[in-house]
């Protein structure tokens, strides 16, 4: 969900390029259907999206990494210590972290939506500088 609204808000930003990636993906897996309802009713289509392992080489080639909650942020620098200083949370103007709905209600997913478009409206401004 992240990714798709990310893409939508950076459309025609030069150099701007988004993608994800997990720490702990279930490879292959498209987004859950309850994901794809939720963007569809904006308008984003995210069923082409295929969850991925984060990689060192994904590290390194990211200016910005983007991380749901502040474990995960945690786990990343410690597992790639390179990117120290690239890496936030979504929520980080706010203060806050995005729960992962994965195998929970509808609105669960609703709530994360809600925190992931929270978390874009404050970083835009940053980001298209």
């Amino acid at each position: 969900m992240a990714q798709g609204l990310l893409q939508e808000a950076l459309a025609g930003k030069e150099g701007a390029r988004v993608e994800s990636a997990g720490l702990g993906a279930l490879v292959g897996h498209p987004a859950h259907e309850t994901a794809r309802r939720l963007m569809s009713e904006r308008g984003i289509d995210i069923s082409d999206h295929r969850a991925r392992q984060l990689d060192s080489d994904m590290v390194r080639w990211a200016d910005l990494i983007l991380v749901m909650e502040m474990s995960q942020k945690k786990a990343l620098e410690t597992k790639e210590p390179s990117a120290r200083g690239r890496v936030y949370r979504l929520g980080e103007w706010g203060d806050f972290d995005i729960p992962d709905p994965y195998r929970q209600s509808d609105s669960a997913f609703e709530h994360a939506l809600e925190l992931i478009s929270q978390g874009i409206s404050e970083w835009l401004p940053k980001l298209r500088g």
